[in-house]
């Protein structure tokens, strides 16, 4: 069964969820603060962690975002706060879920459960080749001849999202679904804002793949073949 990081300053959120995961099989490591947690992943490795949003010393968006430069595990962050506003920098700092306190353990599980299948099927796949471009799923890189990108991760998931599918056409409205998840209560410029950033990196270092616009429908990718 799993390893999961559970990251909360409070004892009883603590407690009640080590419970609940224990039951179910789950090895879990409890850390009151972010500092606390990296030092546990450097010792144990976890396949998925749940950190609480408001915590000393590291806030769970720092922790989030040093976990997700460091390791490639999915991340659920808890929160009191449900402001579109809050969600928004969680998913900015590269969570991959977010629920909001008081939740029902059982929702916790649900989420976890289908966040684990997602990295695990993952596989062994996860590697495209155009012409000298690699997109790498597992370390979230992309190269280019001797130049290495390290995207930020929805960049680089909406980038390779398209890539693995090239030629495909795919709507705002999709993209964000696959990528950002149906909670995500944001609008569909996010994929506009994101798609910009992808070209301005890329554009003018590479012809090897475009993103392109499908007036009217959404965006996809053309690449040569390797």
């Amino acid at each position: 069964m799993a390893t999961i990081l559970l990251v909360d300053d409070d004892p009883n959120i603590l407690q009640l969820v080590r419970i609940h995961l224990s039951e179910q099989g789950y090895r879990v490591f409890e850390a009151k603060d972010g500092m606390a947690a990296l030092d546990i992943l450097k010792k144990e490795p976890c396949d998925l962690a749940i950190v609480d949003v408001m915590m000393p010393y590291m806030d769970g968006y720092t922790l989030t975002k040093e976990i997700r430069v460091q390791y490639d595990i999915p991340i659920i962050l808890l929160t009191a706060k449900s402001q579109i506003e809050d969600k928004e920098q969680g998913f900015q700092a590269g969570t991959d879920d977010y629920l909001v306190k008081p939740f029902e353990p059982k929702e916790l599980s649900f989420r976890i459960k289908a966040l684990l299948r997602r990295y695990d099927s993952q596989g062994d796949e996860g590697i495209f080749h155009f012409g000298e471009t690699t997109i790498n799923k597992k370390s979230y890189e992309v190269q280019i001849g001797s130049r290495t990108f390290l995207l930020p991760l929805k960049e680089f998931e909406l980038l390779y999202y398209l890539a693995s599918n090239p030629r495909q056409v795919f709507s705002r409205e999709h993209l964000i679904e696959q990528i950002w998840g149906l909670d995500f209560q944001g609008d569909e410029r996010t994929v506009d804002v994101h798609i910009k950033r992808l070209r301005e990196r890329f554009s003018k270092v590479t012809d090897d793949f475009q993103i392109k616009t499908v007036r009217g429908v959404g965006y996809m990718v053309e690449a040569q073949q390797s």
